[in-house]
């Protein structure tokens, strides 16, 4: 019978020589031969075992799109996480006042459902690509593998799976933490990186009741808003995907991006913040909208100037042709801007938001915001594509009113009246408004932020006066110039025309004086011959 210093012994030298083969079969061993090998070794181990594996990946559809199954598992397996796994993740959650726990990478824990008892794996596997220039980058590709006894294959399938994904859905929703996001470049593209978009807690205070707008618009757009929020089966029926498109138009500061933080508040959605500019090409625009999840709100601020995408901003000549040669000497020098990096198409944004690739995800919100609706393509913004055309005005009664009563806290005032009476003669945005209302110290009330308003509107009213009379001046400046331009242009070609003719003439009686030289030097010479003649004779 052998010692426990030899049983060690014999133990140590089988680890170190199964520990040196693996290395060389790992080292110089083919990856192709090995996956054979692995395969036919894990169809033995089936023939024994009396065990099933499910393996449930964190990206479907060959990594282009993140699993919701896989979501729903982990949400599921944090639960029981914190009792049964014995290492675990600890994620921060909102302001940090508590962590959620997780199970950590290779970690196992045992499920029981109806009696039966089943584990979860929680697997990593890293995977090196070679790059284009030589050098390897590796990647991580997360897993769950759910194990059970064969004899329980129909009870898991058709009831356990499902108990786990609705379970760990419901889960998801509860601690959801809505979030703001912004795309990255692609180059950040990499799990132990940023990922495709980069996100913070999403904590934007507006609502509808705050926004400065007319309260019966504001109650339309709310029951669209839960019409489409409700709208599921709806959606299927007619064979639309499950989306809606707002196109938010007007002038700076009036309230666009108010309003999608409102919508977004409202239905308690996430927010998908698209910077164009940062997309290399239409496929990365494909993969990026593929990632993001349903119940989002998609934003495209300022489309018309993120790229190039619209038929119609052709340059118009400029009517100023009389701008002095050096104006244009100058602007010459200035260096030339290299234009956009970005590759996306107009085509490519359209079969982004409404081709095929739309119907992937469902629940999901497309607006675009814009200050000059007129510069965009008409393919960009019509019906099916920007569904609900909303355009934010500047300031009228209605929405002061809402103003007044969240900066104020007041309903009614004496000089209400004429508020009402400057806006509708006076363009100011809601933001100018709220700014003028917003007290600015606590000495200030509400009867000294109404006054200032009235007074801004005063002044804002003689500086529009001021500027259209500045404009009149320039403009009949600049018609007299163009009158005095045409002037000297029609004197010149006068003087031209005269110097043309005072040549044609020179030229005409030079003409004439040659030609009357060479008929007396003609009559000169017929004088000599018969002159000659004569003597002759």
């Amino acid at each position: 019978m052998l010692e426990t210093g030899a049983i060690w012994g014999l133990t140590g030298t089988t680890v170190t020589s199964f520990m040196f083969f693996w290395a060389i079969y790992k080292q110089y061993v083919p990856n192709h031969l090995r996956a054979y090998v692995e395969r036919y070794f894990h169809k033995m181990i089936g023939w024994i075992s009396y065990y099933v594996h499910i393996k449930f990946t964190e990206y479907t559809d060959e990594g282009l799109k993140r699993s919701q199954a896989y979501d729903s598992i982990r949400n599921y397996l944090a639960s029981k996480s914190t009792a049964l796994a014995k290492r675990l993740k600890a994620n921060e959650t909102k302001n940090s006042k508590s962590l959620v726990f997780s199970m950590d990478d290779h970690e196992e824990i045992e499920d029981e459902f109806e009696g039966v008892k089943v584990k979860w794996y929680s697997n990593v596997k890293v995977i090196q690509p070679q790059s284009n220039y030589g050098r390897s980058s590796s990647e991580e590709r997360r897993y769950f593998t759910l194990s059970f006894h064969r004899r329980h294959r129909g009870m898991i399938i058709d009831t356990y799976l499902d108990h786990v994904l609705r379970e760990g859905k419901a889960i998801g929703l509860m601690n959801r933490e809505r979030k703001l996001y912004t795309n990255n470049t692609s180059q950040e593209w990499y799990p132990w990186r940023a990922g495709k978009w980069s996100n913070v807690p999403f904590h934007h205070p507006a609502s509808f009741e705050t926004l400065a707008m007319d309260p019966v618009k504001k109650e339309g757009i709310k029951k669209d808003l839960i019409k489409f929020s409700k709208g599921k089966d709806y959606y299927k029926k007619v064979g639309k995907p499950w989306k809606r498109g707002y196109l938010l138009f007007g002038p700076p500061g009036t309230g666009k991006s108010t309003m999608i933080a409102a919508i977004a508040n409202f239905l308690d959605y996430d927010v998908y913040d698209l910077e164009l500019t940062t997309v290399k090409d239409n496929s990365e625009l494909k993969k990026l909208l593929l990632d993001t999840t349903s119940k989002s709100i998609i934003v495209i601020e300022d489309i018309d100037c993120s790229l190039d995408l619209t038929g119609q901003r052709k340059k118009k000549k400029e009517e100023d042709e009389e701008e002095d040669g050096e104006d244009k000497k100058e602007a010459e020098k200035k260096p030339k801007v290299d234009e956009k990096q970005s590759k996306v198409t107009l085509s490519g944004l359209l079969n982004s938001i409404d081709g095929l690739w739309s119907a992937c995800s469902g629940e999901k919100i497309i607006v675009f915001t814009t200050n000059f609706v007129d510069k965009l393509d008409p393919a960009l913004i019509r019906r099916g594509r920007m569904d609900n055309h909303i355009e934010m005005s500047y300031c009228k009664f209605e929405a002061f009113k809402v103003l007044a009563k969240n900066y104020l806290e007041i309903e009614t005032h004496d000089l209400y009246g004429e508020i009402e009476r400057k806006l509708e003669e006076t363009d100011m945005s809601p933001a100018d408004v709220a700014e003028t209302l917003m007290p600015k110290s606590d000495e200030e009330d509400a009867d000294i932020c109404i006054k200032r308003l009235v007074k801004t509107l005063e002044d804002e009213k003689e500086k529009v006066r001021k500027l259209a009379e500045e404009e009149e001046k320039k403009k009949a400046e600049k018609e007299a110039k163009m009158k005095k331009k045409a002037e000297e242009t029609e004197e010149k070609k006068n003087v031209e025309e005269e110097e043309k003719k005072k040549k044609a003439e020179e030229e005409e009686n030079k003409d004439k004086s040659l030609e009357e030289e060479k008929k007396k030097k003609a009559e000169k010479k017929e004088k000599k011959e018969i002159q000659k003649k004569v003597n002759g004779a």
